[in-house]
């Protein structure tokens, strides 16, 4: 991930491949994330992972459009909307939303997620 945007794509596309392993690499390993089901706070990338699995459980397939994007001083701010469509329980499950990301940059130049809100309000 050479950009802030890129994390994005990275997210899309391990979403699309089932890949929870590539979604939980991109988060620093102090990171928290906003839960999507239940709008709490997880910290860590062993929490993120257990909040994550029952969202890769759907094998969703994602779609996740940058709208904006903020950086500074080796920090990044990036809004995106997101759609997600997966099967839970024999039943089509249709989502969508707006997130918001802050990521850092990785001494090697490459950029992790620091603070992920899917629920970001509209």
């Amino acid at each position: 991930m050479t950009s802030p945007r890129e994390i994005h794509t990275l997210l899309e596309h391990a979403f699309n491949r089932g890949d929870l392993d590539a979604f939980v690499a991109a988060f620093e390993e102090d990171a928290a994330m906003v839960d999507p089901p239940t709008g709490e706070l997880v910290s860590g990338r062993a929490a993120i992972r257990a909040a994550l699995e029952p969202t890769f459980a759907m094998r969703p397939i994602a779609s996740i459009v940058v709208t904006g994007e903020l950086q500074a001083d080796g920090l990044a701010l990036t809004h995106a909307n997101w759609t997600l469509a997966g099967i839970r329980d024999g039943e089509p499950v249709q989502l969508a939303g707006r997130g918001a990301i802050v990521s850092r940059r990785r001494p090697d130049g490459s950029w992790g997620i620091v603070l992920d809100n899917p629920l970001t309000p509209g």
